[in-house]
């Protein structure tokens, strides 16, 4: 049980957090503050805080736990803003998407109070963002990734694991370099490739005629390219090396598939769909992926 949860960033993945560590009766108080103040008034109205703070550095006094819910982006500012406040045995986490650079910043900022912060990433979410859409169920299920550095608390570590278990998600530890190639592959490029995709749709003179006969293949494909424009500019340009590292391993498949295209090699062509068909299927099942041997253009 916490006595006060400080809350920076009331949006959907904070508000979310604090709902469900209420529905849990594993906080006594969540004191909010949010950059807008329509935001923290809504999260008022809707129960997600209790009391509105007029600043980041006064939401987290007296607080045993504090949840950073902002853009990587504004992740460094936050931290420098609440540093005076925040003692050695309070558990601070946030929720970016992106992690070498939150490990960076706050060691930046905090300096000699790195024992209480440990790195989180909550894999979970919503094409909507905001206060409104804040679910007490959005981490139920959900992988949590925890980052921690060579300066946190290992008792800080078994509590972060605790409550992220307690709101039924599934936890585990890696590296924030590990972290950042891994979600560089798995969500940063894809989310890119359906930015992309969409704008290659909308820059032709056709694309409302072609967006009409749409059905629920482009619907699942582009549905992330419906994120919100700020918090993945922030993401993307975090994990930028990574993420372009992995568009250099897609521009090279793309560029096979191409390449059996124009030679209208059907066999080459079936092959390497086979092998991404199957590839995630066993993927779905939960089945082992072994890596394909290096594919190259007809």
């Amino acid at each position: 049980m916490f006595e006060q949860l400080g809350l920076i960033g009331c949006g959907l993945m904070g508000g979310s957090f604090a709902l469900a560590l209420k529905q849990a009766g594993l906080v006594q108080r969540v004191v909010g503050y949010s950059k807008s103040p329509s935001t923290l008034q809504r999260a008022r109205e809707r129960g997600v805080i209790d009391v509105e703070a007029p600043s980041a550095l006064l939401a987290v006094s007296g607080a045993d736990l504090v949840l950073l819910a902002v853009p990587v982006a504004a992740t460094e500012d936050t931290f420098k803003a609440i540093r005076h406040l925040v003692s050695p045995t309070t558990l601070v986490m946030d929720v970016g998407s992106t992690k070498s650079d939150v490990v960076a910043a706050a060691r930046r900022s905090f300096k000699d109070q790195l024992a209480g912060f440990v790195p989180a990433h909550p894999i979970a979410g919503k094409e909507s963002a905001g206060v409104d859409h804040a679910d007490a169920r959005l981490y139920q299920g959900c992988q949590v990734i925890l980052t921690p550095m060579a300066e946190t608390d290992p008792a800080q570590v078994a509590r972060a694991q605790a409550v992220w278990t307690a709101l039924g998600a599934r936890v585990r530890e890696m590296a924030p370099d590990a972290h950042d190639a891994a979600y560089a592959t798995v969500s940063h490029l894809p989310h890119l490739l359906a930015f992309a995709a969409m704008n290659a749709v909308i820059a032709q003179p056709q694309a409302r005629h072609f967006l009409e006969l749409a059905g629920p293949g482009f619907r699942d494909f582009t549905r992330i390219a419906a994120s919100d424009p700020s918090v993945w500019r922030d993401i993307l340009l975090a994990n930028r090396d990574e993420v372009l590292a992995q568009a250099s391993h897609f521009r090279a498949a793309l560029d096979t598939l191409e390449a059996t295209l124009r030679q209208s090699d059907a066999l080459a062509l079936q092959a390497l769909i086979r092998q991404a068909s199957e590839a995630r299927a066993r993927w779905q099942l939960g089945g082992q992926i072994d890596a394909a041997p290096p594919t190259e253009s007809p």
